[in-house]
């Protein structure tokens, strides 16, 4: 899988096992697993190999983000569920590296590459409705909901509406 272009502050890395034990301090981290779907799993050493084996294998659209400035892991950010047309974006930031703008950078630069190199038409994502925070991030970032309901809120971008620099 090609790599994501870094952006002003983030480079990008395939997923690795020597970043294992920075997934399971920020998977495991409540500040940031009351965000994610399996809130109640607690991650292993185990299950992150495993899961870093499979993405490896499969060639699958997941990176780590490393802040440039300091080298330091910053989270996750992957396109799941792909077809010919569309993915679904996934992103993760450890508990320290929030609010700084990576996000921000990474699904912009993601969703460039989504549709830029793999030839998507439209990336969809789903969100907890209580998430303010990332929704106004998504926001920013040019997807707009298209359907809720009590558990989650649905958001999607358009290929045609995406500009680069942010939502349209």
């Amino acid at each position: 899988m090609q790599k994501i272009p870094e952006t002003a502050n983030v480079a990008f890395s395939p997923v690795s096992l020597s970043f294992v034990q920075d997934y399971l301090g920020m998977l495991n981290d409540p500040d940031v697993s009351m965000w994610l779907g399996s809130r109640s799993v607690k991650f292993t050493v185990e299950s992150e190999i495993e899961w870093v084996g499979k993405k490896l294998a499969e060639e699958s659209p997941v990176w780590s983000m490393i802040e440039k400035k300091s080298g330091e892991f910053i989270g996750n950010i992957e396109l799941m569920d792909v077809d010919a047309q569309t993915a679904e974006l996934g992103i993760v930031i450890t508990a320290n590296k929030q609010d700084k703008g990576y996000g921000s950078e990474a699904i912009k630069a993601t969703l460039a590459y989504g549709f830029g190199v793999m030839g998507l038409e439209k990336i969809v994502l789903k969100v907890y409705p209580d998430n303010a925070r990332a929704i106004h991030v998504y926001e920013k970032c040019g997807f707009r909901e298209y359907d809720r309901n009590n558990d989650d809120v649905f958001m999607e971008v358009l290929k045609d509406g995406f500009a680069e620099g942010g939502g349209s």
